[in-house]
């Protein structure tokens, strides 16, 4: 049987918890800052933010051999 092939987007954007949650970064804080508000900026601060439970099937699709 080949190997799967790992999505390299995917896993730039998605990591795995201890216990198997897909973990993601959220969205809005890589430029153009000095336009948003101080609130925008700090709600993207959050480093570990859960991707949703109808999207983590499809990840763990992308991501084959992140998962324990």
């Amino acid at each position: 049987m080949p190997k799967l092939k790992t999505n390299k987007a995917a896993k730039k954007r998605y990591s795995y918890t201890a216990t198997g949650k897909v973990k993601r970064t959220k969205s809005n804080r890589r430029h153009l800052l000095a336009n948003k508000t101080t609130r925008q900026k700090k709600s993207g601060k959050i480093q570990d933010a859960y991707a949703d439970k109808t999207c983590e099937a499809g990840i763990k699709k992308l991501l084959p051999y992140g998962t324990k």
